[in-house]
């Protein structure tokens, strides 16, 4: 099992803490971080900083939501972070969430695996150092070629849904974030029917010496996405049906939370040791854990998680 990191952006933690865990998972020699986007940094500017703070890391901006990115935008800020860094950087795509796509940006979501499809498609020239030719339904770019060197990166689909398993068997990676090992064997399953050569990467929150700080910040990560189609499902499979269900009845935030027991959250999470959840990961096919520190007052940037994972098979 190979082992990489990606930042958490905790929402009640400092957004500065993102660097410590950078720096850490740099200089602990893990060789990759995924650079994701959520309500603080801009993806590709803090990926540029995070290139400029360390020595080596490969970095993977993303995912990028292809509703509010277009190929254009998204092939450019990747070329921008590697050429400013002289780093590699490749870079993902996924379709993101209601929230993120039409209340904060206030883009529809309509045909949305379309749109991964297209982009996909479209995007990967661009990253070449082609010139853009592409019109599809929802996606078109034609007549761009970049001016900076071309990062020739690696392009992954954040999937979850059938669609976007299809889509992503047209990159070069499949990442997976938030599923039970259970539910990634069944993605990679198919992932594997449509092309057995694409890896899969499977982000993973830990905290390897869990207090109860550690284990409610999952917790409130978590509970969103109980309501949600699939991940309920998900959840339900894992003996949570119960929780599911009241999730579903749309209660109070507050008590759906206090719902939430601490074995849920260690369904999709590594509590403690992680030797079994990581096995059952790579018996699923999992090829690449990124893990995804909880950051506390006790460990800033989840940098102890890290120092206790690192060398892990």
């Amino acid at each position: 099992m190979n082992l990489s990191v990606s930042l958490g952006l905790w929402q009640d933690r400092p957004a500065e803490e993102a660097l410590l865990t950078a720096r850490a998972a740099d200089e602990l020699g893990y060789p990759s971080l995924w650079v994701g986007e959520m309500a603080t940094y801009d993806a590709f500017a803090l990926a540029t900083a995070i290139g400029l703070a360390t020595d080596r890391i490969g970095l993977t901006v993303g995912p990028l939501a292809v509703a509010v990115r277009d190929p254009m935008m998204i092939a450019m800020g990747v070329a921008s972070v590697a050429s400013v860094t002289g780093r590699r950087v490749d870079v993902a795509v996924g379709t993101s969430s209601p929230m993120v796509v039409e209340s904060w940006h206030g883009r529809s979501r309509a045909g949305s695996a379309a749109a991964l499809r297209e982009t996909v498609r479209a995007l990967r020239p661009l990253l070449d150092g082609d010139r853009s030719d592409f019109t599809g339904t929802h996606v078109r770019s034609t007549g761009y070629r970049l001016r900076l060197p071309a990062p020739r990166s690696r392009l992954a689909v954040a999937a979850f849904g059938p669609s976007a398993v299809r889509t992503a068997a047209l990159a070069d990676r499949m990442v997976l974030n938030l599923v039970t090992p259970v539910s990634a064997g069944r993605l990679v399953a198919r992932l594997r029917a449509a092309d057995p050569d694409v890896p899969v990467t499977a982000w993973v929150t830990a905290a390897a010496d869990p207090d109860r700080e550690a284990v409610d910040r999952v917790r409130r990560a978590v509970v969103g996405y109980l309501p949600a189609p699939g991940y309920g499902e998900m959840f339900a499979e894992a003996g949570f049906g119960d929780v599911v269900a009241f999730a579903r009845t749309r209660p109070h935030p507050r008590d759906l939370l206090a719902a939430v027991p601490d074995e849920l959250v260690a369904s999709v999470a590594l509590l403690g040791d992680p030797r079994e959840q990581l096995a059952a990961y790579a018996a699923a096919g999992v090829d690449e854990v990124a893990i995804v520190p909880v950051s506390t007052d006790r460990d800033p940037g989840g940098a102890g998680t890290l120092q206790a994972l690192a060398g892990r098979p």
